[in-house]
């Protein structure tokens, strides 16, 4: 892919992480991309529906595999607009995506090289290629206006 569609996948991701933010959920949107299109559309609903597993990725993952009918998903490319963390680096290596872009880092739980690296684990069979920073201000800004919203609403409360 070229930055330019990098650039307008992570823009469909953030649109998805908007819709996470407007029912209160953590600001993250992910799409899956097979061959320029776009498969799969997830965002973070783990509070809404009560699934510690209901990560931005994994919804993505769910939906591409609904629709192409198949728990693999070979060829595939994931955007996602925080880099992502054990469970989905996990999901992600099952599902055999072959490619993952992320926007901002995530120091805390980053499971593709800030906190830890999966992808980089040679002793795991499937490996896909990362890519982070993508629109990464913006991915990133997002979520620091979220959180401190949810401080500021905390403080008054």
């Amino acid at each position: 892919m070229t930055r330019t569609a990098d650039e307008s996948f992570m823009r469909a991701a953030l649109e998805l992480a908007q819709q996470a933010e407007a029912l209160g959920e953590v600001p993250v949107g992910a799409v899956v991309v097979l061959a320029g299109e776009i498969v799969g559309r997830g965002f973070n609903a783990p509070i809404s529906r009560h699934d510690p597993s209901a990560h931005a990725e994994m919804m993505a993952l769910r939906d591409a595999a609904q629709r192409l009918g198949n728990y693999r998903l070979p060829g595939c490319e994931l955007y996602v607009t925080l880099e992502p963390c054990a469970m989905c680096s996990g999901a992600i290596f099952h599902a055999r995506i072959a490619r993952v872009v992320y926007g901002a880092r995530d120091p805390k739980t980053g499971a593709a090289g800030s906190a830890l690296d999966l992808f980089a684990e040679a002793r795991i069979n499937h490996h896909a290629a990362v890519e982070g920073g993508v629109l990464a201000e913006d991915c990133g800004s997002m979520l620091s206006r979220f959180f401190a919203a949810r401080r500021a609403a905390q403080r008054a409360a």
